[in-house]
């Protein structure tokens, strides 16, 4: 063997050592974070689990009740209505938030005047936590809308959307969305400076619009951002709670109810056992969800 090839083929033994060896580092990193994910998040979902087939309260003595919680979840109407305000309040929020945040990345990214200013204004509300929001919006929905519509005249106005079963849900979904849009409306611009300037020069030269550019050119080219959005949107207003809370604590009655305050509600009314079924058939519904928004998506709107 000449020196030559001893060298390289040292060399290549070099490298898959190199490869094959991890820094200690990762696990000083990896092994704290998995105890605590372990400890906050799996042990306490796996004791859940358990005691949904319990009659336990929280408390005190329990014993085994097989599927008679979850048997019972199917028939409780209350239950079906949390998850049907929380489906069609997730959709619309999704559907509001992602048009709103992607017509505002446009403008935001075009050659507008203090474009770097208005920025950072639309993205203050995604700081502010969700309790307080939603009791400023509170007194707004309640007394300057009812107020300003008493005065000029506008009956729909003069009364809070807040009190109306039928129409609070609105207000929530505009809330929601007003805390949302900067979250979204940054990922959006991440996307849209991701496209070539180059394109668009082009399209200008063979005479497109702005409206072709944006439908032929830009929507398809940030589609793989389109679709963390929706993902991340999806999943996170299923969860919603604190915003909820502010506005109508659930009402009027129980018609903007979500799943979260259902379950924390039943924590609390001495429903232990059976909320912590319902909370086990929501996580297997989110991980349905996930795997259908992956099967969907995979391969074809990767960024």
């Amino acid at each position: 063997m000449s020196a030559t090839s001893t060298i390289v083929t040292a060399g290549d033994a070099t490298r898959r050592r190199s490869h094959r060896r991890v820094e200690p580092i990762y696990y000083f990193f990896l092994v704290p974070t998995l105890v605590l994910f372990t400890l906050a998040i799996t042990v306490p979902g796996i004791i859940g689990i358990f005691f949904s087939f319990t009659d336990s309260i929280g408390i005190g003595s329990w014993s085994f009740n097989g599927l008679t919680n979850y048997i019972a979840l199917f028939g409780d109407p209350a239950i079906l209505q949390s998850y049907l305000f929380t489906f069609g309040f997730s959709i619309a929020t999704v559907i509001v938030v992602n048009i709103a945040a992607f017509l505002l990345a446009v403008g935001l990214t075009s050659r507008i005047r203090f474009k770097v200013g208005l920025r950072t204004i639309f993205v203050i509300p995604m700081v502010v936590s969700g309790i307080i929001i939603a009791y400023v919006f509170n007194f707004l929905f309640s007394n300057s809308i009812p107020a300003a519509g008493s005065a000029l005249g506008i009956p729909w106005l003069g009364t809070s959307l807040l009190a109306n079963p039928d129409l609070a849900w609105i207000a929530i979904v505009i809330v929601t969305a007003w805390q949302a849009i900067p979250g979204t409306l940054l990922i959006y611009i991440a996307g849209l400076l991701s496209v070539p300037g180059d394109v668009y020069e082009a399209a200008d030269i063979d005479g497109a619009s702005k409206r072709q550019q944006l439908v032929r050119i830009t929507l398809p080219l940030v589609a793989g951002y389109v679709v963390i959005n929706v993902i991340l949107g999806f999943k996170g207003f299923l969860n919603a709670y604190d915003i909820i809370v502010g506005l109508t604590n659930g009402g009027p009655g129980t018609s903007t109810r979500s799943i979260a305050m259902t379950i924390i509600a039943g924590f609390n009314g001495g429903d232990y056992a059976y909320q912590m079924a319902n909370a086990t058939i929501f996580f297997i519904v989110a991980v349905l969800i996930s795997l259908l928004q992956l099967s969907l998506t995979r391969g074809r709107n990767a960024l």
